[in-house]
């Protein structure tokens, strides 16, 4: 440990290791100002909140289906918006489990997991990645890696698997969850509907957007466009690095790529394409980011 002489600000190195409970008295080598010396406070362990659930996704109405269902179990949830956000929160609030898109803005959520079990404080915790696959039929497959996460979900699954996700990260140990009320009358078995009467199929259509929503119009084609890149990389990991390094990425990834943008294309209106190639814009900075960790 360093100490400081409040006379003359000499910095001085004591080793505390042989410090007795007591402390030690030195004399400044500089000034001959006696200090007395002792064993700096042990730090307070910082615990894991069992009732706390950190959830990070860049689709507002994916986080809103996600807090509804943890608030309706008991748990206390917290919100990101970012992966800077889930640093700061991760770290500020300790939550048991940190439910984590990977194509989140800033940081990507794979790298969220990454840097966060790398640090003594969050090291124990849970952390479920959300993979955000665009086409829910494409891949049959697990990720290539979770990337220090502990489980994963795909966007699709969250509606169904979610809670049980939880209850297995959770540990086998707890059976209640927090705020789960305890049943204390068996339930009647529901009496028999009728059949209901077959109604006309009516084709509606969906009225035109306003021309105030430009920016969150915006925002979407960027999420969709992490998404497809993020998905790539995601399932293809090693061959995706081993291209960067040969400089060789649009030529091995060309036919995923193109796939891509046919997607998005689909379900980006003209209007919002014309602004700014926001499908290029992802994939080059999620290249010069994994370039930086290559080197």
């Amino acid at each position: 440990m360093v100490v400081g002489c409040p006379k003359c600000k000499v910095r001085l190195k004591v080793d505390e290791t042989k410090l007795p409970p007591s402390g030690s008295r030195f004399k400044c080598p500089r000034c001959a100002t006696v200090l007395l010396v002792r064993k700096p406070a042990a730090a307070e362990k910082k615990v894991l909140e069992k009732n706390k659930i950190l959830a990070a996704h860049s689709n507002p109405d994916t986080l809103r289906k996600i807090v509804g269902m943890l608030t309706d179990q008991g748990y206390k949830v917290v919100t990101a918006a970012d992966g800077i956000d889930v640093m700061v929160k991760a770290l500020k609030e300790l939550p048991f489990l940190s439910i984590v898109e990977v194509a989140l803005p800033k940081i990507y959520g794979f790298e969220v997991c990454k840097r966060l079990k790398m640090r003594a404080e969050t090291k124990e915790m849970k952390f479920l990645l959300v993979p955000s696959i665009y086409d829910k039929t494409k891949y049959r497959r697990d990720p290539v890696s979770l990337y220090g996460a502990d489980e994963y979900i795909e966007d699709h699954d969250i509606s169904t698997q979610l809670l049980d996700k939880i209850d297995k990260l959770r540990g086998a140990g707890e059976a209640e969850k927090p705020g789960e009320p305890v049943e204390t009358e068996t339930k009647q078995p529901a009496a028999p509907q009728p059949e209901p009467t077959p109604q006309p199929i009516v084709k509606i259509t969906a009225p035109p957007a306003p021309k105030g929503d430009t920016d969150e119009r915006i925002e979407k084609a960027k999420r969709l466009a992490r998404t497809i890149i993020n998905d790539i990389y995601l399932y293809n990991s090693a061959k995706f690095d081993d291209s960067l390094r040969s400089d060789s990425f649009y030529k091995v990834f060309a036919a995923e790529l193109k796939e891509g943008k046919k997607l998005y294309d689909l379900r980006i209106p003209q209007e919002i394409r014309n602004i700014d190639d926001f499908y290029r814009e992802a994939i080059e900075n999620f290249l010069s980011a994994k370039k930086k960790t290559l080197q």
